[in-house]
């Protein structure tokens, strides 16, 4: 088997779209892409609530306006 070429990739990808239908196909990129989202979210949620010190936050200075 010579392995995937391009030509065997754009066909694929058109019997994908022609079978489920470009509708079909951009609701599911979303969700999927919602899911991933919400999962490193969660995971980011977890470890900065477990391991987060007052230390660890950023220190912002305060900047003032001179009046001349």
């Amino acid at each position: 088997m010579e392995g995937l070429s391009i030509t065997k990739l754009l066909v694929i990808g058109a019997l994908i779209v022609l079978l489920f239908g470009t509708n079909k196909l951009r609701s599911l990129g979303g969700d999927l892409g919602a899911a991933i989202k919400g999962f490193k979210k969660a995971m980011g949620s977890d470890d900065a609530t477990a391991q987060k010190t007052p230390a660890d936050e950023p220190v912002v200075p305060q900047v003032t306006e001179r009046k001349e």
